[in-house]
């Protein structure tokens, strides 16, 4: 069965998860992105790739980072962008998500990067998109619900190629709320088909995925255990939300526990890197030490995510 991110020719059509993605797709996407990290310290910070395109981006949910290196991207490449703030606009009057994708159709949309609370939403739209004949119309998904995020996860990818290299000798460690991370399961698909050997998760069993282990990671609850001798540590964001609920204790206790401390870093190796999506929760799941120390790679992540992000649309609605 063709993957439905490609087209008949095997090229990337959409991006839409990075589960199940051929490995030599993930690595030309890192490929293409090493010469545009290079485009930011140039004083024209353009080029033409892109021009004539129209992107429009489709935020059902808020995210003021996300969207900002999607518009970053987009620009550096010359393309045209708006920015709908879907929540306030004829959604919330009652048209349907695919009554405004095809009203954006009709408009000449050339791609379309949405993020949605709903996991699926970015592949219905896919879907519909290829019924109605519109080949030629690329999505990317900048994350739906807790299904995938996978320009987060390539970005992940592209930093830790650039600080540690060759994959495959690598021990990785997930720290935190697995079970509702669409980012941690974007890192478990890419960094599996990348063949890192060793891939940990680390967190109590409330927040972990029922058979996790099917996964191919190796689970630990114990937090030091399980950052003993690893290259990366992959923090995620606990949603505040989650505090609120049954799931867990205060936030000071999840801190005592789960959070990243220069003590508990310690135990990985003397040169791991210390990764976050943002945006962090400074004292729950990192401390300021960490977060602003010599190992924390956090800033070079957003700075690269523009890249990757220029990477994924020029490889889909570029020549």
């Amino acid at each position: 069965m063709r993957n439905p991110q490609l087209n008949k020719h095997g090229e990337l059509q959409h991006l839409l998860t990075l589960d199940g993605l051929p490995r030599e797709i993930l690595i030309k996407i890192l490929d293409i992105a090493a010469p545009f990290t290079e485009v930011a310290e140039r004083e024209v910070k353009k080029l033409p790739l892109l021009r004539g395109k129209s992107i429009f981006n489709l935020f059902f949910e808020n995210s003021t980072r996300t969207r900002t290196t999607f518009e970053i991207a987009a620009k550096r490449l010359s393309a045209d962008v708006v920015n709908l703030n879907v929540s306030t606009s004829s959604t919330a009057k009652g048209e349907s998500l695919l009554d405004t994708v095809d009203n954006l159709c009709a408009m000449q949309a050339d791609m379309f990067v949405v993020r949605h609370a709903s996991s699926g939403a970015p592949v219905l739209i896919a879907q519909h998109l290829q019924a109605c004949g519109h080949d030629d119309i690329h999505v990317v998904n900048a994350g739906d619900g807790r299904h995938a995020h996978p320009t987060q996860g390539l970005l992940d990818m592209y930093t830790i190629r650039h600080c540690k290299g060759d994959f495959t000798r690598l021990s990785v460690a997930i720290v935190g709320d697995v079970l509702h991370s669409r980012v941690a399961r974007s890192q478990i698909a890419a960094l599996k088909t990348l063949g890192v050997p060793d891939l940990r998760v680390i967190g109590p069993k409330t927040l972990l995925p029922t058979a996790v282990e099917h996964m191919g990671v190796r689970v630990f609850h114990d937090m030091r255990e399980g950052l003993r001798d690893v290259d990366v540590v992959m923090m995620l964001r606990l949603q505040n939300e989650r505090m609120n609920g049954a799931l867990l204790p205060t936030a000071q206790e999840y801190y005592k526990m789960w959070g990243l401390t220069a003590e508990k870093l310690a135990l990985a190796r003397p040169d791991a890197i210390v990764m976050h999506p943002g945006p962090m929760n400074r004292g729950v799941e990192i401390d300021s030490s960490v977060a602003d120390g010599a190992q924390a790679v956090i800033l070079k992540q957003v700075t690269y995510g523009i890249a990757v992000r220029m990477a994924v649309m020029s490889m889909l609605a570029g020549n």
